[in-house]
């Protein structure tokens, strides 16, 4: 620690330098001293064109609520960092976090803040810092996109809305995954794409705008989805940006089949619920698309119908039951991507500090699977559908027709 600092005045030194350096992920504060506040994460942005720290807190009565503040203002950071008795400092280095705790006797401790800063002031670390100061020059869209602008993301000057930053920051992770699988889509012709439950559509524009403004590839995609009113919003919203190749169909998903001899080259769903993401993955592998990409909502299916003796020791705990079943559920869909020629990958889709729903699925269709392999991806799911529902009913017949 350096000479004459406090363990805080110290955490709040090692912070800026991070900053500085272009390698702060987040601080996660937690036991707070305030009876209304539960926890708090501050992340730097990039806000207005000028970096800041922003500090997102979360209170009891379910509100979160943002400040930003200077980098600069260091007494501004203590005093609301002074709240919390942990704080946990978590950088892109590799095994140098550090912790700050504070006793209910006032007593402080700062534990790998010399490793940590030793790190820091490296030369090589050093050097990274305009590459990496301003974040936004990383991602793919940088906000000023006129179709973030027209879904009230960002304001006409570009700048993206406090309130929309964690969904931003979700567009632009599902955009950087498909950018890795686009090798895997025909590279001429026409891409037929289709993006199935598409709800509020964020995830269609971005999308049709990537492959279209960012690729310069001609784009066929048709997004479906229930309810009409959003339906008739999205229309109305991709006409007025000139976005000729994108339509949206309101109609169950189930019903939907593209035009006789039109072939679908990549599927994407962003938090389809429940089996609905099932009807989706069934969709695609029926039309062998060439890529999948989907990230699940909510689970419901294997807790209603969970049958295992060996892990009632998990099953009898609500909400550890529900983690065991989504992890269950996801995991029987790639083994059954598997079974229909596909590689497959559970990735993050983004920080689970912001949403817990932030598994994507990915499947990329092989070529030339053999019969033998395919037909022992089959048995693994349906040994994997027999272990986690042992009773033959209704509930593991849907497991076992799906995908037949």
């Amino acid at each position: 620690m350096s000479a004459l600092l406090s363990p805080l005045d110290e955490l709040i030194a090692l912070i800026g330098l991070a900053t500085e350096r272009g390698v702060l992920r987040r601080v996660v504060c937690s036991k707070s001293c305030l009876a209304d506040r539960a926890r708090a994460v501050l992340t730097s942005r990039v806000i207005g064109g000028r970096q800041k720290y922003q500090l997102e807190t979360f209170y009891t009565d379910n509100k979160a609520r943002h400040l930003n503040l200077a980098i600069d203002d260091v007494e501004a950071l203590r005093e609301q960092l002074g709240a919390y008795a942990q704080i946990n400092v978590l950088t892109t280095l590799s095994g140098v976090d550090c912790e700050y705790k504070r006793s209910a006797s006032g007593k402080e401790t700062l534990l790998r803040g010399g490793k940590l800063r030793a790190q820091l002031e490296k030369a090589d670390v050093a050097q990274t810092e305009t590459a990496t100061n301003d974040r936004q020059k990383k991602r793919i869209l940088s906000g000023a996109e006129p179709f973030l602008q027209a879904l009230d993301v960002s304001d006409k000057n570009g700048r993206v809305y406090d309130k929309k930053q964690s969904k931003f920051r979700q567009i632009n992770r599902f955009l950087e995954l498909l950018r890795d699988v686009e090798d895997h889509l025909p590279a001429t012709g026409e891409l037929r794409v289709c993006d199935l439950c598409c709800g509020k559509s964020y995830l269609s524009f971005a999308v049709y705008h990537y492959l279209t403004a960012v690729k310069g590839r001609e784009v066929k995609m048709t997004c479906v989805d229930l309810k009409p009113d959003v339906i008739e919003h999205c229309g109305a919203v991709a006409r007025s940006l000139g976005f000729d190749g994108l339509e949206f169909l309101c109609g169950d998903v189930a019903a939907y089949e593209p035009a006789e001899g039109a072939h679908v080259h990549l599927v994407v769903s962003l938090h389809a619920c429940d089996t609905a993401t099932d009807l989706v993955l069934g969709k695609a592998m029926q039309w062998q698309s060439e890529v999948i990409l989907s990230t699940p909502c909510c689970h419901h299916e294997l807790n209603h119908t969970l049958d295992c003796p060996e892990l009632e020791c998990i099953a009898r705990h609500s909400m550890l039951r529900q983690k065991l079943c989504d992890a269950a559920t996801d995991a029987m869909r790639l083994l059954l991507l598997e079974a229909h020629g596909y590689t497959t990958a559970a990735l993050e889709l983004i920080d689970p500090e912001e949403t817990p729903k932030n598994v994507m699925l990915r499947a990329i269709r092989k070529r030339g699977a053999s019969r033998q392999s395919l037909e022992a991806a089959r048995r693994a799911y349906e040994d994997a559908v027999r272990f986690f529902v042992r009773s033959e009913g209704e509930g593991q017949q849907a497991f076992l027709q799906r995908g037949k």
